[in-house]
Formats: structure tokens, C-alpha cells, sequence
């Protein structure tokens, strides 16, 4: 690994990300030059209950994995809102984060300076910056198809944080109740039938967005040949590049840039 630093213009080549999910807290260093990892990811059980000590300390051992250098940044996606480092909900982690200083809690426990950011809006940076989305100008709209609907708006490489749009009320419903992977397996759906639910989705948020652009992940994306064929939308619709690293490639490039 690499990282060097000129005091007033900073040239930085390695960050750390970080993942929080409700299953796992993996971690490791990203190459900045690449979007790549500089050195096998560590993944450690998310501890139960995830209270803010609790995740908090087994951070703290996932940074200590690596010889870290004091000056590397550290980001850490958080499956939040996180409004100025302070988490404004919870979603698959105990409920006393809401309202917590994510960042404090974490620079506490780590003696390091950390970035906590939304994890959709860590992945979609990151397929911008690395991936699906990297060298398109404009407006891209990130979607992950997941146990819910994730987003992220990036606007010329600037992010637009905490978008919400699989909260979108389409027909009377939550969006994400009704055109998330998980409702396509809760109700057996056919990817013909998710498809039209996925047009109507899609169709709605272009209409309010007009982005340059759509990138969809998820573990689904996997199989997207089944279900964006069939989607008809003005703004060309891709599958995400980067799967499960996109989330700490995210947390780490961000970190850097606010370094």
C-alpha cells in the first residue's frame, strides 16, 4: 500500500472502506488510482444486538487488521440516513444509533478520523468514480434491488445524499413494497411480471429526474439479462460493475476526497 500526502495540496493513493450491513462488517484498503483493493478484505459478524459500542468496537478490529497509517482516510457506509455524521434512522442495526454521532462513536473507538456516508449513496459514488457509470456527465441515478430500493444521485460527480426513492408512493404503495427483489420473491413473481413493476417504478422517477442514466445493483443484477431487456425508458438502464466491493470502494473515495 501506498499513501502520500503534501501538506495544503494532498495527493492521496490509498483510503479505507468500510461496510456496515446487519449480517457483516467488512473492511478493507482501496487503491484510489484503480477502485481496487490494495489488500484482502476482512469480514467480521455483525455483532447482536447492533448497538452503537457493539459495532463500534468490531470496527475498531477490522481497522486494526491492517497496518494502517495514521494519515490513510477511513470511510464507513452506514445503513442510514446520516445527516453531518449523525445517523437519522436504522435498518438492520438496533435502533439507539438513531439519533448517534456515527462519526464520534467510530473516531472514539478507533482514534481515527472517520466518514460515515448512506451505504446506497456509497455504492453509487463508487460505480460512478470505478464502474458502470464512470466518465458519463450529467445526472446518474444508482438503484439497488435488494431487500428494499436504494438510491443514489450523482450530478456531474457530485453527490446528492440520503435520496429516499424507493419510498416513492407510486399507485398508493411504497415503491420498494412492491418492486424490490424481495417482493419479486415474496410473491413468486415472473421476471415478465417484476418487469412491468419495474417499468412503472423506473418510468416515474425518470419522469421526475431526468437523469443521463440509470445503473442497477444488487445481488439481482447478477441476472439482469432477465429483467432489463424489457425495460422501455428514454435514458439508457446498465448493471452496476462492482457488486459487494462497490460499498467500501465508496466509503473509501469519499473519505479521500473529504480528507
Amino acid at each position: 500500500m501506498s499513501d502520500t500526502s503534501i501538506l495544503g495540496k494532498s495527493k492521496i493513493h490509498t483510503a479505507f472502506g468500510i461496510d456496515i450491513g446487519g449480517s457483516g462488517i467488512k473492511g478493507a484498503p482501496v487503491d484510489l488510482r484503480t477502485g481496487e483493493f490494495a489488500a484482502d478484505r476482512v469480514r467480521i459478524p455483525t455483532p447482536q444486538p447492533a448497538t452503537p459500542d457493539a459495532v463500534a468496537a468490531t470496527v475498531a478490529e477490522v481497522v486494526d487488521s491492517f497496518k494502517l497509517r495514521r494519515t490513510v482516510p477511513i470511510g464507513v457506509t452506514f445503513p442510514a440516513v446520516v445527516l453531518h455524521g449523525v445517523a437519522q434512522s436504522a435498518a438492520n442495526v438496533d435502533p439507539s444509533w438513531i439519533g448517534t454521532d456515527i462519526e464520534k462513536t467510530l473516531r472514539a473507538a478507533t482514534g481515527r478520523r472517520v466518514l460515515a456516508v448512506n451505504d446506497a449513496d456509497a455504492a453509487g459514488f463508487a460505480e460512478v468514480e470505478y464502474g458502470a457509470a464512470r466518465g458519463v456527465p450529467g445526472l446518474v441515478i444508482v438503484v439497488t434491488l435488494g431487500t428494499g430500493i436504494g438510491t443514489a444521485l450523482i450530478n456531474d460527480g457530485v453527490l446528492v445524499p440520503n435520496t429516499e426513492l424507493g419510498h416513492l408512493e407510486i399507485d398508493g404503495f411504497d415503491a420498494e413494497v412492491r418492486a424490490s427483489d424481495a417482493a419479486r420473491d415474496r410473491e413468486d413473481l415472473s421476471w415478465e411480471q417484476w418487469s412491468e413493476r419495474l417499468q412503472r417504478y423506473f418510468s416515474v422517477v425518470e419522469k421526475l429526474f431526468w437523469p443521463d442514466l440509470f445503473v442497477v445493483g444488487g445481488g439481482v443484477s447478477k441476472k439482469y439479462q432477465e429483467f432489463l431487456p424489457r425495460l422501455t425508458l428514454r435514458a439508457p438502464i446498465v448493471p452496476a460493475a462492482l457488486r459487494n466491493a462497490a460499498g467500501i470502494v465508496g466509503a473509501a473515495r469519499l473519505a479521500a476526497r473529504a480528507h
